[in-house]
């Protein structure tokens, strides 16, 4: 990777031009790769040691096989070593990473949840899903964005989980609207 170390800083629409660049990338590789340590084999020797963890915790983010974290660190350079930038921006590429991933194995819907502001950004909820239906999951491998799941169809159980759960709220509002009627 060609690191720049030296003056002048990056402005701040490099850093931002950059850094989305790096997580389209990371975002894309990741889903394959993650799809990939989902195979019998892979799961088996590899992932399913992160998969011991089922219920949402942050520290599932980097709990996992050693060859799982090689594997998965391609993803994460792959972007700097496409488009070279300055040791700030590589340093902020590393901080927004690790936060993005703290956050998606959280569990937790924070108020300033990106969910709100980025489209197809998946958050905690859709990863909840993936670790919920454990190692048989076929479903939402995608690290951050939503759009892999989407187009190559891996969100169909999730979708059809959300509207399952949003019918069941639906239900339980009305049977609590009629016993509050009675």
């Amino acid at each position: 990777m060609d690191i720049r170390t030296g003056l002048p800083l990056p402005s701040i629409g490099e850093i931002a031009a950059q850094l989305t660049v790096y997580f389209l990338v990371e975002d894309y590789l990741n889903y394959w790769l993650h799809r990939l340590l989902h195979t019998k084999w892979c799961y088996e020797k590899i992932h399913r040691v992160h998969h011991e963890f089922t219920a949402p915790m942050a520290y599932a983010a980097w709990y996992g096989h050693w060859a799982e974290m090689l594997i998965l660190a391609v993803p994460s350079l792959a972007g700097p070593a496409i488009v070279p930038c300055h040791v700030t921006t590589l340093w902020i590429w590393f901080a927004a990473r690790l936060v993005e991933s703290l956050n998606i194995h959280s569990g937790f819907k924070l108020p300033f949840n990106a969910e709100k502001y980025i489209p197809f950004y998946g958050g905690a909820e859709h990863h909840d899903y993936h670790h919920y239906i454990g190692g048989q999951s076929k479903s939402n491998f995608a690290p951050v964005f939503t759009y892999c799941d989407y187009i190559y169809g891996t969100d169909k159980g999730y979708r059809f989980h959300k509207a399952t759960l949003a019918k069941l709220k639906e239900l339980a509002g009305s049977n609590v609207k009629k016993r509050d009627g009675n």
